[in-house]
């Protein structure tokens, strides 16, 4: 989308050139989304071109960016989008310490050392809601440290978030929000699965699950602070359709790569194994979508990561934080690379086009 431009469109790449494929067939993501074999209709569908992805993913770059020129929006649309919470053991614990920590840390390594001793460190193959989780959960219980994200972690029920409003995240190149009371908080890399209206996955993206673990460590209830800020959900490059060279089968063994970047030449580099996910992504979407609870636009979920980083930044003991201005990339061999860079919520441009303005352009011009 650039000025000038009468409304978002929905694009696709071919040999490294963006084509525009909006059309009264599928004015939108969510509707690509809902045909019958999304990628098929991708593939045969009619565009124009709009320019190399290259010289377009560069414009993507806020800091660079000209409005006048098309750049990258967020992949999504209409969907909800959700996030599920506490879906790797490692993340289970780190959710715990956080609580325990009352949003300190600085208690957080003396917890965390304490509960490894109680229980070890390998918890990879708990299977939530067995006999096997329910000892180690009477475990950490007996020892005081019952926690909500014991119940989600290793109990019979996942738990799933509203991240964002529909129209509400970011794409690639653009500022991700932190809320300004935060003092400790960390990017969340993750694979994205997107779903029809029915609950079928039809395909992935990689997404920043921006966490303030301050916040959400002083009480679980928090969780919307914590969560749903000004451009605090990202997602992108774009969506990867199901199709012959690419399925879920390629979404649980994807390794999650994480870098962050600061000008004060912090680095950090880690990763994320989908292997190592303690419920599967078809019983995350189930959990989100049935009988119980219905999205006749689809939605977009995060499946949650394990990677809660604990490097220090600066001052021994104090573990990481964000500063203002480091680059986050999230990646995947399959899925691409997701770049934002970091700055404060009320900072970020203010998210001002929502559906109904969304839904008056394409009426405009025809499409719907």
């Amino acid at each position: 989308m650039a000025d000038g431009w009468a409304h978002p469109a929905v694009v696709t790449v071919r040999d490294g050139t963006v084509f525009d494929i909006t059309s009264r067939a599928a004015p939108t993501s969510r509707d690509v989304c809902e045909q019958a074999d999304p990628a098929s209709y991708v593939a045969g569908a009619p565009g124009k071109p709009i320019g190399t992805l290259a010289d377009i993913a560069a414009n993507s770059n806020v800091a660079v960016r000209d409005p006048k020129r098309p750049h990258l929006l967020s992949p999504v649309d209409l969907q909800a989008v959700k996030a599920a919470g506490v879906t790797f053991v490692v993340s289970l614990l780190e959710r715990v310490i956080e609580e325990q920590a009352r949003g300190s840390a600085e208690k957080a390594d003396a917890i965390r050392a304490d509960i490894a001793s109680l229980i070890g460190h390998d918890l990879s193959k708990l299977k939530p809601g067995s006999d096997e989780a329910a000892a180690v959960k009477a475990k950490l219980i007996a020892r005081g440290v019952w926690s909500q994200y014991l119940e989600v972690g290793i109990g019979p029920d996942a738990e799933v978030f509203t991240k964002c409003q529909p129209m509400a995240s970011v794409g690639f190149g653009a500022d991700v929000g932190l809320h300004p009371v935060s003092t400790w908080n960390n990017p969340e890399p993750e694979v994205v699965v997107v779903a029809s209206s029915a609950g079928r996955i039809v395909g992935a993206t990689l997404g920043n699950d921006v966490n303030l673990r301050d916040v959400e460590g002083r009480s679980a209830l928090l969780l919307g602070k914590a969560k749903d800020n000004n451009a605090s959900a990202s997602l992108g490059p774009f969506i990867r359709l199901f199709d012959t060279g690419f399925s879920l089968d390629d979404v649980k063994t994807a390794v999650v790569g994480l870098r962050v970047e600061g000008t004060d030449g912090f680095v950090l580099d880690g990763e994320s194994s989908m292997a190592e996910i303690s419920r599967s992504p078809e019983e995350l979407v189930a959990a989100a979508i049935g009988r119980h609870h219905q999205y006749p636009d689809g939605f977009v979920l995060y499946l949650g990561t394990m990677f809660a980083p604990v490097k220090d930044r600066g001052e021994a003991g104090k573990g990481f934080t964000h500063a203002v201005g480091d680059v986050v990339t999230i990646s995947t061999g399959k899925l691409g690379a997701l770049v934002n860079r970091v700055g404060l919520s009320p900072d970020c441009p203010p998210w001002t086009y929502g559906a109904s303005h969304l839904m008056r352009d394409l009426a405009k011009a025809g499409l719907i």
